[in-house]
């Protein structure tokens, strides 16, 4: 009964945070990105032999197209998740400057099937919402969980958000795997790490 009731805790704190994203406009989208991509690099330490996993933004995310562009330019390394299945992790594929990304789905594009494959070092993750303990509200499909779960090792996460999507309290389930840091157009906030 308690799994049930987290469930539907969870549903009504992911309509309240998509209700506040809906809600901004297309200057505060484009603005918060750009404040959001300025905020990542001079806050966010990683190395340059790091693998950056990022998103192709769907409905109205926050956009890290920004982040991708400047990464790809410096010669990072850069993996896009496709989904493969229901119940299956993302597929994380190796995103190459010069080759051309594919429709995958839920309205995403990625590199082809046949890109190479590698585990990140850093992982940009959208989500529906976040709490002031670093927990994520995702869409409630479990893809990073499962994702994060079939890793080899714990990748740095950081959640890419509008400020207005910040929630009082998310239910944290064991299967829920704390952000070490949000980023929203307001500032970095880090999660009891060293980043």
């Amino acid at each position: 009964m308690a799994d049930l009731a987290i469930e539907e805790a969870k549903a009504g704190l992911r309509k309240q945070a998509h209700a506040a994203r809906a809600g901004l406009s297309p200057g505060e989208r484009q603005d918060a990105a750009a404040a959001v991509a300025a905020l990542f690099f001079e806050q966010v330490a990683y190395n340059p032999e790091d693998v950056i996993a990022g998103y192709w933004r769907i409905r109205d995310e926050l956009d890290c197209q920004p982040i991708l562009v400047q990464l790809l330019d410096s010669g990072q390394k850069v993996v896009l998740p496709v989904v493969q299945g229901a119940d299956a992790p993302l597929d994380l594929r190796l995103w190459e400057a010069d080759q051309p990304l594919y429709e995958a789905g839920f309205g995403t594009l990625a590199p082809s099937d046949l890109a190479p494959r590698a585990e990140p070092d850093l992982v940009l993750m959208p989500l529906l919402g976040f709490d002031r303990a670093g927990t994520r509200l995702g869409y409630g499909g479990g893809y990073y969980d499962r994702t994060l779960a079939a890793l080899g090792k714990k990748p740095l996460l950081v959640g890419l958000a509008f400020a207005a999507q910040e929630v009082d309290h998310i239910p944290r389930e064991p299967h829920d795997i704390p952000l070490d840091a949000v980023i929203t157009e307001q500032g970095v906030r880090f999660f009891g790490t060293s980043v």
